[in-house]
């Protein structure tokens, strides 16, 4: 709370609201406690929802917004190990569809992108966790997880920041 406190009055009346929050570490189904499950609805789900209804009205009453959630590719494609990630971020995905119906009238757009093998630290740790669990120098992880990819490579930071601006953009209003 103390978080979306300082944001909202660093901008009160933001014009885009970008959503992301590192997701909760894989698992074991049967480990997941009750806390394990509040941290994970808290962090990738009420987070983000409770900023954009914070900043949803003003951005209806002024005809413009845009706000994009990051996600994860486990909201179409889950995996057990990522069970809690996909829980909270099909819930966020479903909430945002469904507001996205009553707010698209007032030039105000809600779109998710759903990042699975993007080179940063985090895909390191799912390689090394990988690594770690195959027995398999990282290298090899980081090439199986290229071989699952069309491209034959994972994408870049830059790419994805360029697809998340062209969804900030007013050109990306329908």
């Amino acid at each position: 709370e103390a978080g979306r406190a300082t944001l909202l009055a660093a901008c009160p009346d933001p014009d885009i609201l970008v959503n992301n929050n590192g997701g909760p570490a894989p698992g074991r189904f049967e480990d997941w406690d009750h806390d394990r499950w509040l941290a994970a609805l808290e962090a990738n789900l009420l987070a983000p929802v409770l900023l954009i209804r914070a900043v949803v009205g003003g951005m209806r009453a002024r005809r413009f917004g845009r706000i994009v959630n990051v996600t994860s590719a486990m909201v179409k494609a889950p995996h057990a190990a990522m069970g809690l990630s996909t829980a909270a971020r099909s819930a966020l995905t479903a909430v945002c569809k469904g507001l996205s119906r009553e707010v698209a009238r007032d030039n105000v757009t809600i779109n998710n992108l759903l990042p699975e093998r993007i080179d940063t630290d985090r895909q390191r740790f799912m390689a090394e966790l990988r690594a770690k669990s195959g027995g398999v120098p990282l290298e090899q992880a980081y090439a199986e997880m290229a071989a699952s990819i069309a491209a034959g490579r994972l994408g870049t930071p830059e790419e994805f920041g360029a697809a998340c601006a062209f969804l900030c953009s007013a050109h990306a209003s329908f």
